[in-house]
């Protein structure tokens, strides 16, 4: 018998790319599924200290096991969205991303320049 790699079978999310605001809970869930379900998920976090989950215990070696199970299988960006020139690269970022996933206080995003209306 010849031990052949299975092709694997292209995942229902394959090509699509998520930018994630979210913090906490909630939209990161979101986002895991949509990256278990073969989305291309960017977390975006504020500096210093990124979502506040990573702080949450249990932590093991410097890392929150909440954080690593609600956000396992996106990459990250760490960037100061009062930054004019980080808003810029935001913008750019959007423009490639099919879907925006944050869970801020409403009217939030619009303030920084990244609401619905802008794009």
């Amino acid at each position: 018998m010849s031990s052949s790699p299975k092709k694997q079978k292209p995942s229902i999310l394959d090509g699509i790319q998520v930018l994630d605001f979210s913090q906490v809970l909630s939209g990161p869930y979101c986002t895991r599924m949509l990256a278990d379900m073969g989305a291309e998920v960017i977390k975006i976090e504020r500096p210093p200290t990124g979502d506040s989950v990573r702080n949450f215990p249990v932590i093991k070696e410097g890392l929150s096991g909440s954080f690593l199970q609600y956000n396992a299988g996106e990459k990250g960006l760490c960037i100061d969205l009062k930054i004019p020139r980080s808003i810029e690269i935001i913008k750019e970022l959007i423009k490639f991303s099919d879907v925006v996933v944050e869970n801020f206080n409403v009217g939030a995003m619009a303030r920084m320049g990244l609401g619905y209306k802008e794009f």
